[in-house]
């Protein structure tokens, strides 16, 4: 069963994706994510001009073989653009091995350590009624647990608050399918970090006043804070209970959330830009968080981030695996799959795509009740269909950017 084909796939049907497709010589396919939110060709470059030459004629079966060649042979190691070729690369293996075992992934991978993964949703407004009104819909739709974005008096336009973004066709409903504004240049927005300190305290407490303290909230600092200013606001969270405080300040400094945890107990959850285990050594090690945010599609696929979330079981700490609308179907699939397998599974991540993207990308994985769970087709359980794919060509998107009042770049 060796890899006959190999092609890189990039279509645009709500937002740009990079998928990898690979066929053996005895028929069977498999799918990978590429996606690399605003640097989307770099990682196509990456594969069909260095990686996929390499997978010609390779063991198809061999996947954990195939890893420690394309990480290692290359020499220079981990990034985005890398980890995320080699994602796309372990993905399609695992898909071809459950299709050629007749299973779906999570079986290979020890079985269901559950039923169904809770999800979280997107909740935002500009405004606090607006904010409400986003809640209830996301309640509406079956979500159990909701991630509150909110606007700040003052600021013109903030990532996140799906007001700043389009609208479903035919829904009327906001969302944010991409936050990544299509042109030549990126968007700029604005940024006053104590404003948003002073602000979004009130807010959760107005959230918790209207939808008591059963339900699971989670909020997103996307890296905006000063481990003081982080610190601050865990600490100010606090009575409102938080399920999670995602990204609170820049991660690459991990000795910083060692000054976040000494002052307050608001769970954390990181790594959302981290793409290996080696990103993660010392705030595992030392308990600095949580619950582990990084992507499938980003950290070298389900093969590295199974090792990653074992390593973090040892410190019971949790995933929390990265799932917006810029990792396609097929990242979403492989992410439920690992997540159904793994014991230590926290909650996951679950943007709904648009129309357009479920036509081009046909999954099996089901959404009820608040629980995502992969199906039981062999492989991943997604199928492309090329021709769909086709009328969607790439189109050149940046992700957004921040500047302060006084004109300095500020972190987005």
């Amino acid at each position: 069963m060796n890899i006959d084909k190999a092609e890189v796939i990039v279509t645009s049907p709500d937002r740009n994706f990079v998928t990898l497709k690979l066929t053996t010589d005895d028929g069977l396919t498999g799918l990978g994510d590429a996606t690399l939110n605003g640097r989307e060709l770099a990682v196509v470059s990456y594969l069909r001009d260095h990686v996929v030459p390499l997978l010609l004629g390779r063991d198809a079966a061999r996947i954990e073989d195939t890893w420690q060649f394309l990480y290692r042979s290359a020499y220079w190691r981990r990034g985005p653009v890398t980890m995320a070729a080699i994602a796309a690369v372990d993905t399609a293996l695992w898909d071809i091995k459950g299709k050629a075992a007749g299973m779906p992934v999570y079986q290979l991978l020890g079985g269901a350590s559950r039923n169904g993964l809770l999800a979280y949703g997107h909740a935002s407004g500009t405004t606090l009624d607006e904010l409400v009104d986003s809640i209830q819909h996301h309640l509406a739709q079956g979500y159990r647990a909701i991630r509150v974005q909110t606007g700040v008096p003052g600021l013109k336009s903030i990532y996140g608050i799906s007001s700043n973004a389009t609208f479903e066709a035919n829904s009327g409903v906001r969302y944010d399918y991409e936050p990544a504004q299509r042109g030549v240049r990126p968007k700029e927005e604005d940024w006053d970090t104590r404003s948003y300190l002073r602000h979004v305290p009130a807010v959760f407490e107005a959230v918790r006043n209207e939808f008591g303290p059963e339900l699971p909230l989670l909020h997103d600092a996307h890296h905006r804070l000063t481990p003081i200013q982080a610190a601050r606001l865990g600490k100010s969270l606090e009575p409102y209970d938080l399920f999670w405080l995602e990204d609170v300040t820049p991660a690459e400094n991990q000795e910083a959330l060692r000054l976040v945890r000494q002052h307050t107990t608001t769970p954390l959850a990181i790594g959302e830009i981290f793409n290996t285990v080696w990103d993660y050594q010392q705030v595992i090690r030392e308990q600095l968080i949580d619950y582990v945010r990084s992507a499938v599609t980003h950290t070298g696929g389900i093969t590295h981030l199974k090792k990653i979330l074992d390593y973090a079981s040892q410190y019971q700490i949790k995933s929390g695996m990265h799932g917006p609308t810029d990792i396609s179907p097929v990242g979403m699939a492989a992410a439920v799959h690992l997540g159904l397998a793994i014991h230590n599974f926290g909650i996951q991540e679950y943007m709904q795509h648009g129309t357009k993207t479920d036509q081009v990308f046909q999954q099996s994985f089901t959404w009820k009740d608040g629980f995502l769970h992969p199906g039981d087709q062999p492989g991943l359980g997604v199928e492309l269909d090329l021709d769909e794919a086709g009328k969607y060509p790439y189109t050149q998107a940046y992700l957004p950017y921040n500047r302060l009042a006084d004109g300095t770049v500020h972190d987005w």
